[in-house]
C-alpha cells in the first residue's frame, strides 16, 4: 500500500505505537513476529515494544503463538493477534437490499445475514429494519458461541454525506434523507458506536486493507447506482466534504438523458440504461470511458470492478473496460497498462470494508480527507 511505517519513542504517542505493533500483529497473521522484528519493523526501542506487547496481551489483544529459531542466544517468543479479542459489525444499507456482517479483528467474517430493503422509505423506518438486523445478527452469531466483544457499527450507505457527523445529505433519488442523522439514529437505536460512510469508500478501505492490494487505486462500484472509491498516496481519500468518488454524475454527454441527479449524460443514466436495455457491452463500455478518464486524471495503479451488476457478467465487464483503457493509453502513449480486476460476492465486500471502517483505526489505518 505505499505505506510506510514508523514508531516514535515519545510517551504522548503511545497509543499511535500500540497501533502500529498491533497493526502489524494483524498483517503477520497466525504465524505471528517476534519482538526483534516488531522493532525492526517499527524503529521502536525493544524496551519500548516489550512494554506495548505487555500492555497489549494484559488487554487480550495478543498471546504468544510459539517460538522461532534465533541466529544466536535463545530462541524468539512470537506473538501474535487474538482475532476473537473484538468484532466489529459492518452493514451495507443499499438500495434495495441490506448486508450486514460480524467480523473479527483479523477481518474474517464470523456471521452474516441479507434481508430485503427499501431504501426509499421513511429514514426512521429504515432504521428501525437496520437495527433489527443487528440484533438479529448478533444473537445468531452469541447462540454459536460465548458472548463477542462488538466495538462499534460501521454503516455504508450511497452518497453524498457528511463522514465526520454521520449525517446524509440528499441522496440521488432519496431526497427524503437530505440532513438525516443516520449515525446518531442507529447508535440510539442499538447502544453501540456508529461510523458511517460512502459504500464506494467503505469497499476501497477493505480492499486496501487486504495484504494483495499495495498502491493506488480505484473501486468502481456498479449495482444499482454508480459510483467510486480512491485509495490514493496511501490513505482512503475522501475529500474536505466526503465528496470524492462521485462517480457516476460524471457528465461524458451534455446533451444525454436525464439523470435523477437532475444532470444530462451523467455515466451513472447512461450505464444504467445499458444495463436495463440487457447490453453489457454498452454497459461496459461507458463504464471503461469512466475508468480511462480516472486513469488518465489520477495515474493510478489499478482499477478495481465490483458491485451486483458487475458480478452479474465479470468477464465481460472486465474485457469492455479493459478494452476503453488501453485504447486510452495507448492514445497518450505512455505504454504502461493498467491492471484490472474484479471483487466477489456482491455486497458483502462493501459490508466487510464498512466492519473496517470501526477496527481501521485500532491498527492505525485511518483515511485521510475528512478522516
Amino acid at each position: 500500500m505505499n505505506r510506510s511505517i514508523a514508531g516514535a519513542n515519545l510517551p504522548t504517542l503511545r497509543s499511535h505505537n500500540a497501533a502500529l505493533v498491533l497493526d502489524l500483529l494483524r498483517v503477520a497473521g497466525e504465524r505471528g513476529i517476534s519482538r526483534l522484528e516488531l522493532a525492526e519493523r517499527t524503529g521502536l526501542t525493544p524496551q519500548a515494544v516489550s512494554k506495548i506487547t505487555a500492555r497489549l496481551r494484559a488487554e487480550g489483544l495478543a498471546a504468544e503463538a510459539g517460538h522461532r529459531a534465533s541466529t544466536g542466544g535463545k530462541p524468539r517468543t512470537v506473538l501474535r493477534l487474538v482475532p476473537d479479542a473484538g468484532h466489529a459489525v459492518g452493514l451495507h444499507l443499499d438500495r434495495d437490499e441490506l448486508t450486514a456482517v460480524l467480523v473479527d479483528l483479523a477481518g474474517a467474517v464470523v456471521a452474516s445475514r441479507r434481508a430485503p430493503l427499501d431504501f426509499g422509505a421513511p429514514a426512521g423506518d429504515v432504521v428501525t429494519v437496520a437495527a433489527g438486523e443487528i440484533a438479529a445478527l448478533l444473537g445468531a452469531a452469541d447462540g454459536a458461541g460465548p458472548t463477542r466483544t462488538v466495538l462499534g457499527t460501521g454503516v455504508a450507505v450511497p452518497g453524498p454525506l457528511d463522514h465526520r457527523g454521520g449525517v446524509l445529505h440528499r441522496v440521488t433519488g432519496f431526497p427524503q434523507w437530505d440532513g438525516f442523522p443516520l449515525r446518531d439514529a442507529l447508535a440510539a437505536r442499538t447502544g453501540l458506536p456508529v461510523v458511517v460512510d460512502k459504500d464506494t469508500n467503505a469497499a476501497a478501505l477493505g480492499l486496501a486493507l487486504r495484504a494483495d492490494g499495495p498502491g493506488d487505486f480505484a473501486y468502481l462500484h456498479l449495482g444499482t447506482g454508480l459510483g467510486a472509491g480512491l485509495f490514493l498516496g496511501g490513505a482512503l481519500h475522501r475529500g474536505p466534504r466526503t465528496g470524492a468518488g462521485e462517480f457516476g454524475h460524471q457528465t461524458v454527454a451534455l446533451d444525454g438523458p436525464l439523470c435523477t441527479c437532475g444532470g444530462r449524460g451523467c455515466i451513472e443514466a447512461l450505464c444504467l440504461a445499458a444495463v436495463a436495455d440487457g447490453d453489457v457491452a454498452e454497459a461496459a463500455r461507458v463504464l471503461g470511458t469512466g475508468a480511462a478518464n480516472l486513469v488518465g486524471l489520477l495515474d493510478i495503479d489499478r482499477v478495481v470492478l465490483g458491485g451486483r451488476t458487475v458480478g452479474a457478467d465479470p468477464d465481460a465487464y472486465v474485457r469492455g473496460v479493459r478494452s476503453v483503457i488501453e485504447e486510452r493509453v495507448r492514445r497518450d502513449g505512455t505504454g504502461a497498462s493498467v491492471p484490472l480486476v474484479t471483487t466477489v460476492g456482491g455486497g458483502r465486500p462493501v459490508a466487510e470494508g464498512a466492519a473496517q471502517l470501526v477496527l481501521a483505526p485500532l491498527f492505525g489505518r485511518v483515511g485521510s480527507g475528512g478522516a
